[in-house]
């Protein structure tokens, strides 16, 4: 079935919500905070076992790092049109008119919850190949895989954040479903070293959310996103 893949993740995603919530009716705001910033560590893990993977290799028997160059010129060159574009603004917007159309006027964390979530399970390679491979193959099963783990930190998350993570489903909803759509017109561009690029640009992005989780919010992640834009283009390039 065409499209399956985003249709299961954006159902785990809701189930995943919708579970976080019941269990986080009985939990203590004491609790919460300290689940979230655990959630927080995890993704910095995470991010970081992601990064080092794209960052590091063995040469002549020792390890050595690589990409430097490449990360810096992808962050700041996506994080400059982030910044102008304003792109955390309209998610906060979004959230914003999200709180009021669902009822949630009242919930103070439901902004900060709908775009942290939406920010941890939206960025990466496994949601861009995996609506490729929908879309082209209709192999959904990287998108499954990715639907389990999802399940998991958005019943976190939600537990400790509130209700506003579920809404996260709309993104994936959007993301994996537009780009399952135009599979065919964007899988030329998304060679094995695209995919290398934005795994490694994703994963800094996915650390700078575990910073957020854990600290406060200090990043706005959502502006360094066309980074993962820049990463495409630089596998192109001969000097990358």
């Amino acid at each position: 079935m065409f499209g399956l893949g985003t249709i299961i993740n954006t159902a785990a995603v809701i189930l995943g919500g919708i579970l976080g919530g019941l269990i986080g009716r009985f939990i203590k705001e004491e609790t919460q905070d300290a689940l979230c910033r655990v959630c927080g560590v995890a993704t910095l893990f995470i991010a970081i076992s992601g990064a080092m993977e794209g960052m590091m290799q063995i040469k002549d028997g020792s390890l050595a790092s690589s990409q430097g160059l490449f990360v810096v010129v992808c962050l700041a060159l996506g994080t400059l049109a982030g910044e102008i574009l304003d792109i955390e603004k309209a998610f906060e917007r979004f959230g914003e008119w999200l709180k009021k159309k669902t009822g949630n006027s009242k919930d103070a964390r439901f902004v900060d919850a709908f775009v942290t979530a939406s920010l941890t399970v939206c960025i990466g390679a496994m949601a861009i190949v995996g609506a490729i491979q929908d879309g082209i193959l209709g192999d959904y099963s990287t998108l499954a895989v990715k639907s389990v783990l999802d399940f998991i930190i958005i019943i976190v998350m939600t537990s400790s954040m509130g209700k506003g993570c579920v809404f996260s489903a709309i993104p994936i909803l959007l993301l994996e479903g537009g780009m399952t759509l135009l599979a065919r017109l964007i899988s030329p561009i998304m060679t094995e070293g695209a995919i290398a690029n934005i795994s490694l640009v994703g994963s800094i992005l996915i650390f700078c959310v575990g910073v957020n989780l854990v600290w406060g919010k200090r990043l706005r992640v959502a502006n360094m996103l066309p980074a993962l834009i820049f990463a495409v283009i630089a596998a192109f390039l001969p000097w990358f």
